[in-house]
């Protein structure tokens, strides 16, 4: 069975646990930092005596907090629009040949909410983080800006004071 293993440092390995005469034992099929993709299920694939179950080790990865990336051709495709956006050409022979492709897919309408992000469709996590930062900046400076808002003055009620505690040698008196 193979299973993820967390290792200091945010290094990842796969590992595949099997029994022995002397116990349980374990044995690193690959090991990565970052993101889990499909070549690093391919290569403990291919060191795993069992079949490893890939779907399984995706999940667990997203549970553990690890990124998954699926090589698809949407990701491709993003990579594409991010270096067109950025300025790159393209030959115009593969942009005819890329809009004979894409004939099938003319009727598809963009929803509105995807319409607002395309801009960051491609976009690297360290633009992503770098623009977050700013923002994040721009609201402290405008939050510090308007002082306190929305908190009501509370009312002021006079301080009720318990009389202090006779001693027991005044009490003593007293009777």
């Amino acid at each position: 069975m193979a299973y993820l293993y967390l290792r200091r440092g945010g290094r990842v390995e796969i590992r595949e646990a099997r029994s022995t005469p002397r116990g349980p034992r374990s044995r690193t099929l690959a090991s990565f930092q970052g993101a889990l993709t499909d070549a690093h299920l391919e290569r403990a694939a291919s060191a795993a005596a069992r079949p490893v179950d890939r779907d399984a080790l995706r999940r667990r990865a997203q549970q553990l907090g690890v990124p998954v990336v699926r090589a698809s051709a949407d990701a491709e495709a993003r990579a594409l629009i991010a270096r067109l956006r950025r300025g790159d050409r393209l030959d115009p022979v593969l942009a005819g040949l890329l809009r004979e492709r894409l004939e099938d897919y003319a009727d598809a309408r963009v929803p509105d909410d995807v319409a607002d992000v395309v801009p960051w469709i491609g976009a690297s996590a360290h633009e992503r983080g770098r623009t977050l930062r700013d923002v994040l900046r721009l609201y402290d400076t405008i939050a510090r800006s308007r002082g306190d808002v929305g908190v009501p003055e509370r009312e002021r009620f006079p301080r009720f004071e318990v009389a202090p505690r006779r001693r027991e040698s005044q009490r003593r008196a007293s009777r």
